[in-house]
């Protein structure tokens, strides 16, 4: 905020506001909710912007940007705010792009040029353009969320920049706009267009002929000064504005990040989709040596080449983030993965034989070469998940971006490496990670830099600048992919020196002379060590909570500061996570976004009313609580436990909605009902009885609600005889959850028969048990603990005998193996209970593998439940059961069904619930074979495919493998 407005800016900001409202279409977002889930970015920075807009075409960002100009109010365009460096965080009005403004608008498939708007996300331009053989060139690990604007403004790069150059070799031409109006499509310059130009005067000319002036005066330092690498991000692009680059102001303007211009829309030229790829991983004893042989790999034109350290892999095997890839690694404590693109797959791999055959040259441990592309995406998975995986190692301190993409020239990598590991060692930094882009010399770590305290931030300051000065040696560049912002703009001088700095400050007077354009970075920058969203200021409101939280600390403050920005719970391309993003496209509805906003509840600045927080509960009444966070997020932010966390607080001692005590307390209802189900179903589902039976219970108006059984599994297993037991396999309990208990007990039936053939002996509760899952997901934490303690102890015999529990309610499973000893940390009965639970298909596997089910012979598609993808071991088990049970089975890639136990219920949220199964679910189910078997283990799963897709029959594993059984014992009784 600029310090003249200081005094006056509540009812300036609600001035501006009011006039944006008035003249803009778009969404004006001035509220504190809103300015918290954009309060930051990837970055350490955190600056509370003025307010947002989200303009529903690039016209109005025009109109918005005019009105900002009128109240001399700062800007920032924002895409995908996956930035690293604090670019995309200001005190400035932001603009987000990636809403509405996500069009294509042409493609010339001869040609293989789009015309697109800047929100686009890559994934979702690529999948677009897919069927023409065309895709964009650069593709960053943020693929799944970032905008195509964000990589023109952060220049960006990714694996196959090693083919496909940065994202300045792919712009053609661009739509911009100035802060003062100007409004102009920019590109490459002949001199007949510069003299046209110039004709016509006014601001155009003014810019194209300060720009001239610029190129001539520094041309000289230009060519001398601007490092002779591949990986080249940090400063503006001046070198495109040469003669021999043919003054090419597109081009200049990529990677300016957002403090020049505002890009309206994009000309891009695109590449040929490769027709197939070879991947080569080759083993190394350290990582300086792989970097050695970095040289020897590029004779073999490799389209990516990546560098991974030990550290890297330990990591990530301890969190599980990729062990189907680290299984295939060659011998080794460093690796580089090097792909061979061919347009078939002979061809990639008789580069990938060739290249090999020459590797003579070089020491190395082996190499594994794969071409087949699900065991490729598993080891690139494992190559993008290093974020994810060094951001929080286990029982050590947490890292920070910082100086994490230096990049140098690729001949000098290894030297680069081994002094850099002593600079770490120096400053006892030394268990960073190091990983990259090895192929262009650009070197990725996160630092544990202690950024609470005064010394701890001094210290990373001098780090910084001793890194800058090691890189400058190097002939290098401080940032070879995320750019400048405020983590490098202010050490720009080191590597430019201050003349070429003056030149950037020309530049920027020259397109924004009052400095309105996301100011502070790049040119005129703040301090690498202001604006720290930690800082010596960082003191979060601590307070005593249900969860223990025990990867941070025992505090939920750590674990809402979890978050780290990279954004791919924006993604809407596969696995669980965010559904409610997926449905709303908003920020505050990501995961992100919610974590955004506990992080500024708890620093209480913007947020400030704490537990009770509207703004809070609002971004959080829409989160399904379906855990696909807690998996699919690179640092397993779990914004289902936080929710419940969060609802405990803000409803204690207060009303409650009243689905918290319909829904929540539903284990209840369904016991009491056990009494005279007839009864009560119908009247729960009479005309106008039923109507106003939801209305009270805060139920949507458009939702069925479920039937109870006429009988309980468990009044129907206290009268079962067991057959003849010939193979016993010992004892198991079979856990009779809320939903099959009282509303498909046949589920249980069929659970029995299964478990029986299989050699086991059945046991169930006598008395009745919960494991307290609908109070978990309404906040009634303390409720929850009483039900769970009361099952622990009728469960103690169990327990004590090592007993397996079987839970086929994947909900259920999820709360014995997670919330339980989270809820009840250091209880041993709960942490024996949690290694105790077994989906049926774990059990059979583990305790029965001898055990073939019956042949079925037919197709099936299987909708696998949120906590089961996100907790339990995915669907693995249960896959080979259904293979051996000769089911051809496909695990829909469809995420949440959109029901969420009780959140699909709830009065409010059917539209988003609908609009989740809508994603992926019903167009699946729809493309499905009619014939084929619909299998989901989760009770919210059947209800919603019976709802919204009543063609089809949903069934429990344990009902298609009793099925067969049934199938089996009729043919032996012959007819």
């Amino acid at each position: 905020m600029p310090a003249k407005h200081a005094d006056r800016a509540p009812k300036l900001f609600d001035a501006v506001a009011e006039e944006l409202r008035a003249n803009v279409d778009a969404e004006i977002r001035f509220d504190p909710g809103s300015r918290a889930a954009y309060s930051t970015d990837a970055s350490n920075y955190r600056q509370v912007p003025i307010g947002v807009v989200i303009p529903r075409t690039p016209e109005a960002g025009v109109d918005a940007i005019a009105v900002c100009r009128r109240y001399d109010m700062p800007v920032l365009s924002r895409g995908g705010g996956t930035s690293l460096a604090g670019q995309c965080c200001n005190a400035a009005v932001v603009i987000d792009w990636s809403k509405y403004c996500t069009k294509v608008g042409s493609v010339d498939t001869d040609a293989g040029i789009a015309l697109v708007q800047p929100g686009i996300k890559l994934d979702l331009l690529n999948d677009h353009l897919q069927s023409s053989g065309w895709m964009v060139g650069p593709k960053p690990s943020t693929h799944v969320s970032c905008a195509i604007g964000g990589m023109i403004g952060n220049n960006s790069c990714g694996s196959t920049a090693q083919a496909y150059g940065k994202t300045v070799d792919s712009v053609r031409r661009l739509e911009v706009l100035t802060y003062d109006g100007l409004r102009m499509w920019v590109g490459p310059t002949s001199d007949d267009e510069f003299a046209r130009i110039l004709g016509e005067g006014g601001r155009r000319a003014e810019i194209y002929r300060g720009l001239r002036a610029i190129a001539e005066e520094y041309a000289d330092d230009i060519r001398s000064t601007y490092p002779k690498i591949p990986r080249r991000v940090s400063g503006y692009n001046l070198g495109s504005l040469l003669p021999e680059n043919g003054f090419d102001v597109a081009k200049a303007l990529v990677g300016s990040e957002s403090t020049l211009v505002t890009v309206l829309r994009a000309e891009l030229q695109l590449v040929r989709i490769p027709g197939a790829s070879a991947l080569a991983v080759i083993g190394f004893d350290d990582i300086a040596s792989a970097a050695d042989a970095v040289p020897a790999v590029l004779k073999h034109q490799p389209s990516a080449l990546e560098g991974l350290d030990h550290r890297l892999v330990e990591l990530e095997h301890s969190q599980r983030l990729a062990e189907k890839a680290l299984r295939q690694l060659p011998d080794g404590t460093a690796w580089l993965m090097v792909q061979l693109d061919g347009d078939n797959q002979d061809e990639a791999d008789r580069k990938a034989k060739a290249m090999i055959d020459a590797l003579h040259e070089i020491s190395h441990n082996g190499v594994t070469v794969l071409d087949d592309p699900a065991r490729k995406k598993e080891v690139w998975a494992a190559r993008e998940a290093g974020l994810g995986a060094t951001a929080f190692p286990p029982n050590e301190p947490e890292t920070h971006e910082g100086w994490e993409d230096a990049a140098v020239p690729p001949g000098r990598l290894g030297d680069y490496l081994r002094d850099f590991h002593r600079l770490l060692d120096r400053y006892d930094y030394g268990t960073s990670s190091l990983y990259g882009h090895f192929g262009q010399g650009c070197v990725h770590t996160r630092i544990p830099f202690d950024l609470r305290a005064a010394e701890g931030i001094a210290k990373y300051r001098a780090f910084a600048e001793d890194s800058a000065r090691l890189v400058v040696k190097y002939g290098g560049s401080l940032s070879g992919e995320h750019g400048d912002g405020q983590s490098r703009g202010e050490l720009l001088p080191l590597m430019f020196g201050e003349r070429m700095v003056g030149a950037f400050e020309r530049t920027k007077a020259l397109f924004d002379p009052d400095n309105r354009m996301n100011p502070g970075k790049v040119v005129h920058p703040y301090k690498l060590d202001e604006n720290l969203r930690l800082g010596v200021n960082y003191r979060p409101a601590e307070t005593s909570s249900e969860f223990a939280f025990p990867h941070d600390d025992h505090r939920f403050s750590k674990a809402a500061a979890r978050c780290v920005g990279v954004g791919k719970c924006r993604g809407h391309e596969s696995g669980v996570m965010c559904p409610s993003y997926r449905a709303t496209g908003e920020e505050e509805h990501s995961t992100r976004g919610r974590a955004r906003l506990l992080f500024e509840m708890m620093q209480g600045d913007v947020i400030t009313g704490g537990w009770r927080s509207t703004e809070v509960h609002d971004a959080l009444d829409l989160c399904l609580a379906c855990k696909g966070c807690r998996s699919d997020c690179p640092v397993d932010v779990d914004m289902a436990t936080y929710k419940a966390e969060f609802l405990f607080h803000h409803y204690r001692g207060r009303l409650r909605p009243m689905a918290h005590y319909s829904m929540g307390w539903i284990p209840l209802w369904a016991r009491l009902a056990a009494v005279a189900p007839h009864l009560l179903n119908s009247t729960a589902h009479a005309r106008g009885l039923s109507t106003l039976v939801k209305k009270v219970g805060g139920i949507d108006a458009q939702r069925e609600l479920p039937r109870f059984a006429d009988k309980r599994f468990t009044t129907w297993f206290s009268h079962h005889r067991p057959p003849a037991n010939t193979n016993p396999r010992g004892r198991v309990l079979l856990w009779p959850d809320t939903f099959v208990n009282n509303f498909e007990p046949e589920v249980g039936h069929a659970a029995m028969a299964v478990l029986e053939a299989a050699g086991f002996d059945v046991e169930v509760p006598r008395r009745t048990l919960c494991c307290g899952l609908t109070w978990i997901s309404t906040g009634q934490l303390r409720i929850a603990k009483r039900v769970l303690r009361r099952t622990l102890t009728a469960l103690r015999p169990t327990l004590q005998t090592s007993t397996p529990v079987v839970v086929l309610e994947p909900s259920c499973a999820a709360v014995f193996r997670s919330d339980l000893p989270e809820l009840l940390h250091g209880d041993e009965d709960a942490h024996r209970l949690a290694e105790q639970t077994f989906t049926l298909g774990e059990l059979l596997t583990a305790k029965a593998p001898d055990w073939e089910p019956t042949q079925i012979d037919c197709s099936a598609v299987i909708q696998q439940h949120c906590h089961q993808h996100a907790v339990l071991d995915a669907y693995s088990d249960e896959q080979h059961l259904l293979s051996d049970a000769g089911v051809d089975a496909e695990l829909l890639d469809a995420g949440c069904c959109g029901l969420a136990g009780n959140f699909g219920f709830e009065k409010g949220h059917y539209d988003v619930s609908v609009a989740c199964a809508q994603d992926k679910l019903l167009p699946a189910l729809r493309h499905a074979d009619p014939d084929a078997l619909v299998l989901a283990d989760g009770f919210s799963c059947r209800t919603q495919i019976r709802d919204l897709a009543p063609d089809r029959r949903p069934m429990h594993l344990a009902q298609v493998l009793a099925a067969g059984l049934a199938s089996r014992e009729s043919q032996a009784a012959g007819p």
